[in-house]
């Protein structure tokens, strides 16, 4: 049986215990043992963490210690896959580069808060991806700093109504990279539990977390 970590916490506005339970049902379906934890304190034990296939943190901002980062990077380092999506995992740790290095992005601002976007699937051909058409999100859009080394999956244009001068702005929605040994998925759809209702959100992070894990 293969085991997932799902750690959740942080700014509760983000819905990080009702978004776990949208996931968790997911992977005990696919034979999962999943473990719940609403501390980072199992970070810290390097065995447990080197026993997961797959890690998916909901903790948006809040802080880490050193002995619990270490034991994150650590692990996906040595091959144990992460997958997480919106601020849960791209705007947590604010204070930690190395952390922020992993992920491939740390969020900056949501332009217009809740608005209409467009996602489009820039890449037909991956696993995550494929089949998957162009989509509609009502809901939070990230404008993030991101790591040119990322896998760009999926992309959303920002028109520039708001802030005229990121007009044409192409940003990274959905992306991929490798951490040491281990995969590291991320999506920054999943502002509340409800957005994952839009089914293309949905399969996009359930697909992530399967090509993530071990």
């Amino acid at each position: 049986m293969k085991r997932a970590l799902m750690t959740w916490g942080g700014w509760p506005e983000h819905e990080p215990e009702q978004c776990v339970q949208v996931f968790a049902p997911f992977l005990r379906a696919r034979g999962y043992e999943v473990i719940i934890a609403d501390t980072l304190d199992l970070y810290g034990d390097a065995s447990f963490m080197r026993s997961l296939d797959l890690i998916v943190p909901v903790w948006t901002q809040s802080a880490i210690s050193r002995e619990h980062l270490d034991g994150l990077l650590g692990a996906v380092a040595g091959g144990v896959g992460i997958a997480g999506w919106h601020g849960g995992m791209a705007d947590s740790f604010r204070e930690s580069v190395d952390y922020q290095f992993m992920v491939g992005g740390q969020w900056v601002a949501h332009p217009g808060n809740i608005i209409d976007y467009t996602v489009h699937i820039t890449n037909h051909d991956d696993p995550i991806t494929a089949g998957i058409d162009d989509f509609a999100m009502h809901s939070e859009c990230y404008y993030l700093h991101v790591d040119p080394s990322n896998e760009v999956l999926a992309t959303t244009t920002f028109s520039g109504d708001l802030l005229p001068w990121i007009s044409g702005t192409v940003m990274p929605v959905v992306w991929k990279r490798q951490w040491g040994a281990g995969r590291v998925f991320y999506s920054s759809l999943g502002h509340v539990a409800s957005d994952f209702d839009v089914p293309e959100a949905r399969e996009i992070m359930q697909r992530g977390m399967l090509w993530a894990s071990k």
